[in-house]
């Protein structure tokens, strides 16, 4: 998958920001001010690093050795609520069910309030 197509289907999530909080790289994709998702769009480093439960954090790992690590730039207390998926070669779907997934864990992280209020904007 391209790097273009991975953030337009980023930026077609309800309320989903594009920012470049640490510089160029990497590029942020938020929620109510919570990353979901960085990419890494070089050619020879291409990656990106997703939120995730714990529990799908280590089934990804499990199924994908080569492919999904933890997250590779995380403190050690937050590296099993972030994947860092090697994108050459990595199936389109499951990289999409993968994205859906952060954004929804970032979504259920809010209060039941906040979810309303971000459900409600246009």
């Amino acid at each position: 998958m391209k790097v273009e197509d991975i953030k337009q289907y980023c930026l077609e999530k309800h309320k989903a920001d594009e920012t470049y909080p640490f510089g160029d790289v990497p590029i942020c994709y938020k929620l109510n001010g919570k990353i979901f998702a960085q990419v890494y769009p070089y050619e020879w480093d291409y990656k990106i690093t997703l939120k995730c439960t714990r529990e799908m954090g280590e089934f990804y790992r499990m199924v994908y050795p080569e492919k999904v690590v933890r997250g590779y730039h995380c403190p050690p207390v937050q590296q099993p609520y972030w994947n860092t998926i090697y994108l050459n070669d990595f199936s389109e779907d499951e990289l999409l069910n993968m994205i859906d997934h952060a954004y929804d864990t970032v979504f259920h992280s809010f209060s039941k309030k906040v979810q309303k209020q971000i459900l409600e904007e246009v």
